[in-house]
This record gives structure tokens, sequence and C-alpha cells, in this order.
């Protein structure tokens, strides 16, 4: 019973001192041409996954300022991620594109950007979270 005790106790130290730890990324996203709309974001947790709207690890938005705007991406585990920004400066949550689909709004990706066909890999944009962190990202 004393064995078992202790043991309740290990785990629930161990949890208490951060093993199981959440962090936040705090953003701040330079070069927002406008007030209108919002920056929207999403992180990705792996390359099979990246940029695939429907397998997006967590996403959102908040409302745009010119020039500069800040948020935190909260409650992310310590692992890899790639975030994807864009400016929807129109408000239809979507990214606009032409004929030939390239954005019509302002982008831009953690680390990695735009090429001349496309946008970056998954492993240029990654990045490892092990506690809180900043990030700046210019919007292209």
């Amino acid at each position: 019973m004393i064995k078992k005790n202790l043991f309740v106790l290990f785990v629930i130290s161990l949890m208490s001192t951060g093993v199981f730890a959440q962090h936040n990324v705090s953003l701040n996203i330079d070069g927002v041409a406008s007030e209108q709309g919002n920056i929207c974001f999403a992180v990705y947790n792996d390359e099979g996954s990246f940029l695939k709207f429907d397998k997006v690890y967590k996403s959102g938005s908040e409302k745009a300022l010119k020039g500069k705007t800040s948020f935190d991406i909260t409650d992310l585990p310590e692992g890899d991620y790639a975030i994807a920004i864009f400016h929807d400066a129109n408000g239809n949550k979507n990214l606009d594109t032409n004929m030939l689909g390239i954005p019509k709004e302002q982008i831009a990706f953690s680390k990695g950007k735009m090429k001349m066909f496309g946008p970056p890999k998954y492993k240029e944009c990654v990045f490892t979270v092990n506690s809180n962190m900043e990030m700046n990202i210019s919007l292209n």
C-alpha cells in the first residue's frame, strides 16, 4: 500500500513539474497592410498535414492592426510545429488566390519564405517548442 501511494505521489509530482507542460508562442506579425479583416493562422505538427486545411493542428484569427499585429497561440505541448499565416483583408475566412493559385492576400510562414513556384516545405518552416517563446514574422 505504501509503495502504491509513493507511486501516485511520484506521478503527481512529475505532472506538476512540467512533464506534460503546455507552452505559448507569442507572435508578432509585421507588415500588416491595413486594419481590415483578420490575421488568420494555422499550426501544423507534421509534414503530412502541412498546408492541408482539413488537417490543421490548431487555428484561429485575430483582428488585424495596421503595421503590427500581436497575439498568442496557447497550450502547445513540446514538439515541432510550422505556422502558416495570412491577412484575410476581406473577412471571407479564405485565402484568396488568382486563377493561377497565387495568393492575392498577404501570407507568411514560420521561418520559411514563399518560393517562385509555391509555398515552402514543412521542414523549411518547422521550429521546436520546448518552452514559452516569441516569434517575429513578416507578411509578404
